[in-house]
This record gives structure tokens, C-alpha cells and sequence, in this order.
């Protein structure tokens, strides 16, 4: 069953924000809020029949308009153009303008059905468009992980490789002072033969 949808105003940076969602969690989650704005006082669930009907002509879609102004929401909205100006002045037109709306509206339960099964059409399209970029990055580090596996591969093989050459020249180099010993022997027996020799000439 579609869960009944409420409407939550912030401002965040130069923006007022509102969205249709069934709780405050998801309106923290739909805003990217990394703190809870209902409880610090910065976030509310709004009675503006004004923004409570442009917010649930769209469930789930975040609504702006230029902070402290009086424009309607919408999903793009233009940068405040008094970005110096006294805002209390604005807020306080806003806030009188909105005590002389009435703070309910007729219950309209069709109306609402059909919101918030839009919401819950939003949220399976911003699911999917999340889940299409997570299999993205997966997809990337799965790259990422092969070129680190080709690359450590290769360097592993060109160690190996260098490994066997520097055996083959050690052993080589054994084979060549064993060499080098033999003949210093048999040198040093051929040198006493022929030094004996000379002196048996001399003598």
C-alpha cells in the first residue's frame, strides 16, 4: 500500500527546498542532508497549501526557488537576485502572507493515492539510476583491478625471468672459479716439477 506523503521545507545555500515524501528520513535522504535539519530547527514539515500542492503535483522530486523569495517551487530554480538585501523584510511578508492562508486544505484522498504512488514511482527511478551507477563504478574498479593484475602479473614473470638469468651467471661464476682453482693447482705441480728439474741442472 502507498505510504501517505507529507511536505518538508529547508533552505539550504541560496535555495528553499520542498519535497512530497512519507517521512522526514526520506526528505533528509532525497535532500542529502548529512545532519538532521528537523531536529536542529532548520527543517519543517510545511502547511502552505501553495507549496504542499506544488510538491505533490511532483512526490519525491526535490523543489527549489530562491531562498527568502515568494516565487513558486520548482526543480530548476534561478539564483535570488537581492543577494544583499534585507531578507528579515522578505521572510516577514513571507511568514504574514502565509498566516493569512488557511492552515488546512480538504482532504483530497484520491488526489493523495495518486501522489504517493508518483513518490513511489521517483524513488524506484532515483533506486535504478542509483543502482545503474554503482554497477558503473563496480564496472570501473573491476577495470582498475585487471590492468593492476596484468601489471603485477608482468612484473612478477619479469621477475622470475631475472631470477633464473642471475642463477645461470652464478652458477657460472662458480663453474668458473672452480676452473680457476683446478688450474692453480695443477700450475702449482707443474711449477715444482719444473723448478726441481732446474735445479738438478744447476747442480
Amino acid at each position: 500500500m502507498a505510504r501517505k506523503l507529507k511536505t518538508f521545507q529547508t533552505s539550504l545555500g541560496f535555495f528553499d527546498l520542498a519535497i512530497a515524501a512519507p517521512s522526514m528520513k526520506a526528505a533528509l535522504e532525497a535532500w542529502g542532508a548529512n545532519s538532521n535539519l528537523f531536529h536542529q530547527g532548520a527543517a519543517k514539515e510545511s502547511d502552505d497549501p501553495e507549496v504542499i500542492a506544488a510538491a505533490m503535483k511532483k512526490p519525491g522530486v526535490v523543489l527549489r526557488r530562491p531562498v527568502g523569495s515568494d516565487e513558486s517551487f520548482s526543480e530548476q530554480a534561478e539564483l535570488p537576485s537581492d543577494l544583499g538585501g534585507d531578507r528579515r523584510s522578505t521572510k516577514a511578508a513571507r511568514k504574514s502572507k502565509s498566516a493569512m492562508k488557511p492552515s488546512s486544505r480538504p482532504v483530497d484522498k484520491a488526489a493523495e493515492r495518486k501522489a504517493a504512488l508518483a513518490y513511489e514511482r521517483e524513488e524506484r527511478r532515483r533506486e535504478s539510476e542509483r543502482a545503474r551507477e554503482e554497477a558503473a563504478r563496480q564496472k570501473e574498479r573491476e577495470r582498475r583491478q585487471q590492468a593492476v593484475d596484468k601489471a603485477q602479473a608482468a612484473l612478477d614473470k619479469a621477475e622470475q625471468e631475472h631470477a633464473k638469468r642471475a642463477a645461470a651467471i652464478q652458477a657460472e661464476v662458480e663453474a668458473l672459479a672452480k676452473r680457476s682453482q683446478t688450474e692453480e693447482a695443477r700450475w702449482d705441480k707443474e711449477r715444482e716439477r719444473l723448478e726441481a728439474a732446474l735445479r738438478r741442472a744447476r747442480s
